[in-house]
């Protein structure tokens, strides 16, 4: 196994064991292929949650320019209620699982068809 497959390991563990679901691997390995080489970095693998522009970031990059959904308040919610059900507490909260849960929370699977 390379070292993407080991991380996608690693966020399908962070889904089924912080997050209670179980992950759809293909989706999740695809998910995991878009974020590209940031999954590599220890800073930009991961979501500040605590950070309002790190917040502003996901919705402005991932939820509105990848998934295509119109700006509005239900983004910063959608992604309240990832980061509520990862964990406040979770220090590590993977990009990856974290745009995972978003797309999945929109129904946008498509958008990695």
């Amino acid at each position: 196994m390379g070292k993407r497959d080991d991380l996608i390991a690693q966020y399908a563990d962070d889904l089924k064991n912080k997050c209670g679901m179980e992950a759809d691997m293909d989706l999740l390995t695809k998910v995991t292929i878009g974020c590209g080489p940031a999954i590599y970095n220890a800073d930009a693998s991961t979501v500040a949650s605590s950070q309002e522009s790190e917040l502003e970031t996901v919705k402005d990059n991932f939820l509105i320019k990848k998934l295509g959904l119109a700006d509005g308040p239900e983004l910063m919610e959608a992604i309240g209620k990832v980061v509520e059900i990862y964990g406040k507490s979770e220090r590590n909260k993977y990009r990856a699982v974290v745009y995972y849960m978003l797309t999945k929370h929109f129904g946008k699977e498509a958008v990695y068809g």
